[in-house]
């Protein structure tokens, strides 16, 4: 969620800022607001052939996790190019297919968006780039086998996790055309997992 026009910043952090702001209230009275504002992020489904890549990581603060590829956007970028730019620095792997398919704010209290992007056709061209605080391993899975990781307790990404849930079990029609369109970029009769805001490229 935004920050007020009127918020003022009075802590800046690492990766969080504080904002507070004087809101008035149903009764006349005014009282302080606080939100905190973060760099929006970007996550990546990677698909080649009838795989789905996946990041096994581990990180110095937290055991051993799966994830979609991504990562911060850094300043001057769009999400689509802090997608491309974090996808091959976690996996060496280039996509000459993107697509934006919605975003996530996750948080009411905090200003931040979560930009997902489908990646297709994706080849090896480099080795990782990584950072020194990341151990990932690429794992190429079938979309079963995804399904079954983005449910388990290592996963994640709970916004999609959510997302997939819904669709399993309420739109089962939606799901299975989301499955074929992971691969093959058939547009599709489903707008389940879509926001307003969906465009090609993002």
């Amino acid at each position: 969620m935004k920050i007020p026009k009127q918020a003022r910043c009075v802590f800046r952090g690492v990766i969080f800022d504080v904002y507070q702001w004087k809101q008035r209230l149903y009764d006349g009275s005014t009282v302080t607001f606080e939100r905190l504002k973060r760099p929006d992020t970007v996550q990546v489904i990677a698909t080649s052939g009838k795989k789905i890549f996946i990041s096994d990581e581990k990180q110095p603060d937290r055991p051993r996790f799966f994830s979609l590829f991504g990562g911060r956007i850094e300043v001057g970028e769009t999400p689509l190019e802090a997608a491309k730019r974090e996808f091959f620095e976690e996996s060496g792997m280039e996509s000459p297919d993107w697509e934006f398919v919605k975003y996530y704010e996750p948080v009411v209290k905090i200003d931040w968006k979560i930009h997902l992007f489908i990646a297709r056709h994706c080849e090896q061209k480099s080795r990782q780039q990584l950072e020194a605080g990341e151990r990932i391993r690429v794992r190429a899975v079938s979309f079963q086998q995804f399904f079954n990781i983005v449910f388990s307790s290592k996963f994640r990404g709970v916004e999609f996790s959510y997302d997939m849930l819904k669709m399993r079990t309420l739109q089962r029609r939606e799901f299975e055309a989301f499955r074929r369109h992971l691969f093959d970029g058939t547009v599709a009769e489903y707008r389940f997992l879509y926001n307003v805001q969906n465009k090609r490229g993002g």
